[in-house]
């Protein structure tokens, strides 16, 4: 690259194109609806107002760290799968044989590779590129069917809910009751009417459905009309969604939700749709979806949470029943990162069975690390559950798994304790834990993973350990990891008033290094806020909440 401008040439690419080498020796892997968990990092990050454009202008050497984050890594990668998706692969693969022929020995900036893909496809490459790397955000298509006509309309997408400005030039792909006819178009304008062939013999099937954005290729979110959410509803009901889309829905809906767009009870809804799932990336976002909304319910209607858990216990209670915690014979790797998956899952609801069976597995190994009880796979989630059980008076769950930690020199191991430490609900365990991770025992990149373990219950002590221990931890830790500790402690708080207490906090202590972080983090706690907000105006929520819990 010419200068760190171009920094996500570098980035974006490497993290684009070890999925490509993948998916080409494995394809039985999957690996591209893994990838979506990349795009959804980055739409996160890009859905604020504190994030940047893929290309940031660096003036100075400080600036540099912050850049290396999911905006250049993972919307750089997600950026150029929608293209090379648009302009198809071989086209793709050509120009840019072309392009690093062309610049062998020598440097390069990002519109060397939009002429060079131009040229080659024909396509208006460098006008379509030039939206979505100059300016930051991604936009959100509204879809409305009227008169056999597809009526989109684009706007910036923002979780906050307010209105951006942005415009993109918007690479639509879509299929229609089936994947075997499908259509792409550019949308350039705030909104357009499209005359889509075979649209209105498709509308009159009764199990018609429409998806945009097919297989999630591109970046941007779909807010689809009521009639037309409902009719993708049924579709991932009866699995007829690839994989990739059934995500999509899912991820889009939550997003819409989230910022106030949709109502909870459409996700919930939405949820119950996916009791059939078979693809492990798509239920592993069906649950972090799941719990995401059960800890915000924490805050927003605690007197909901009974019905709620119940609704979550009964969704994954199947699917756990399936997969049991021993692995079978010729199960594929994503059933065995399922079963750890959903067995953490139960456990942070406080599902006793699993935690039961949890701490009589983990008995026996702690008397026989060889134990085929207690494989590496399931070892993180039974360490959950036993946590569970931990608290201030009976911390002999906390003690042995410390001689774990202390007795193994497999840093995997280590790891695996130390992302589970901090799970008890009780706070002052978690607030030993966190006294644990900044001992001498403790390797400084390790502590990240203490602070990712932190439950819901706990966000509050986390922070208030964090005002405490700010001086000292400002000291030790530089770079991403300083900036790591602000991002996982902050970002979780949900009110207003705790938004307010970090801004008043971080006034005096702010460094060019975290600047940008700290923006970042206060704005998702008043999102957070602002959701809470919306849902306890939700008059119907009560009701749906216990039709979903009562349906067995």
């Amino acid at each position: 690259m010419e200068w760190w401008t171009h920094l996500w040439l570098n980035e974006g690419f490497a993290t684009w194109v070890s999925y490509l080498a993948a998916d080409r020796f494995f394809p039985e892997w999957n690996v591209w609806i893994q990838f979506l968990e990349e795009s959804t990092t980055g739409f996160r990050l890009d859905a604020l107002a504190g994030s940047h454009p893929i290309e940031v202008d660096v003036n100075h050497v400080d600036e540099i760290d912050e850049i290396f984050d999911a905006i250049s890594y993972r919307k750089g990668a997600a950026v150029i799968r929608m293209l090379q998706s648009y302009l198809g692969a071989e086209i793709f693969q050509k120009s840019l044989a072309a392009y690093i022929k062309r610049f062998a020995y020598s440097n390069a900036k990002t519109e060397d590779l939009w002429a060079a893909l131009e040229e080659g496809s024909g396509e208006p490459v460098k006008t379509l590129m030039h939206s979505w790397t100059k300016q930051q955000g991604y936009p959100v298509v509204s879809v409305k069917l009227k008169d056999g006509k597809l009526e989109l309309e684009q706007t910036q997408f923002l979780s906050s809910g307010s209105e951006g400005v942005g415009q993109w030039v918007v690479p639509i792909t879509l299929c229609c009751c089936s994947y075997s006819v499908q259509q792409k178009f550019l949308f350039r304008g705030k909104q357009d009417d499209f005359n889509l062939s075979g649209l209105v013999e498709c509308q009159k099937k009764d199990d018609f459905w429409i998806k945009l954005n097919v297989d999630q290729t591109g970046f941007y979110r779909v807010s689809y009309d009521e009639e037309l959410a409902s009719r993708l509803r049924h579709a991932v009901e009866t699995n007829i969604l690839s994989a990739a889309d059934r995500y999509g829905v899912l991820d889009d809906t939550y997003a819409l939700c989230m910022a106030g767009k949709q109502k909870l009870v459409t996700l919930l809804h939405l949820i119950a749709a996916y009791k059939n799932e078979t693809e492990y990336t798509v239920l592993a976002h069906a649950i972090n979806t799941s719990l995401s909304i059960y800890e915000m319910m924490a805050v927003a209607a605690p007197e909901e949470l009974v019905n709620m858990k119940k609704f979550l216990i009964d969704f994954l209670e199947p699917f756990a029943q399936r997969v049991g915690w021993d692995a079978k014979s010729g199960e594929g790797h994503l059933n065995a990162l399922l079963r750890g998956t959903l067995l953490s899952a139960l456990a942070e609801l406080g599902h006793q069975s699993t935690i039961d069976e949890a701490v009589r597995r983990f008995n026996v190994f702690l008397e026989d690390r060889e134990t085929p009880l207690l494989p590496p796979d399931v070892r993180k989630a039974a360490y959950v559950a036993l946590m569970q059980t931990v608290n201030k008076s009976n911390k002999s769950g906390y003690e042995s798994l410390l001689k774990i930690y202390r007795e193994t020199d497999l840093s995997q191991e280590k790891v695996r304790v130390l992302g589970s430490l901090a799970s008890s609900p009780d706070p002052d365990v978690v607030r030993e834990a966190l006294n644990f991770l900044l001992s001498s025992e403790v390797r400084n990149q390790d502590c990240i993973f203490v602070l990712r373990g932190v439950t819901a219950a706990a966000h509050e002590v986390a922070w208030t350990w964090l005002k405490e221990n700010w001086d000292y931890i400002a000291e030790t830790f530089t770079g991403h990891l300083l900036t790591y500790f602000i991002t996982v402690t902050v970002s979780p708080l949900a009110t207003d008033e705790k938004g307010d207490e970090a801004e008043e906090f971080f006034k005096s202590r702010t460094k060019a290094s975290i600047a940008r972080t700290v923006k970042q983090s206060i704005e998702r706690v008043r999102i957070k806020a602002k959701w809470v907000m919306s849902t306890k105006g939700e008059a119907d929520l009560g009701n749906v909440l216990k039709e979903l819990a009562h349906k067995h």
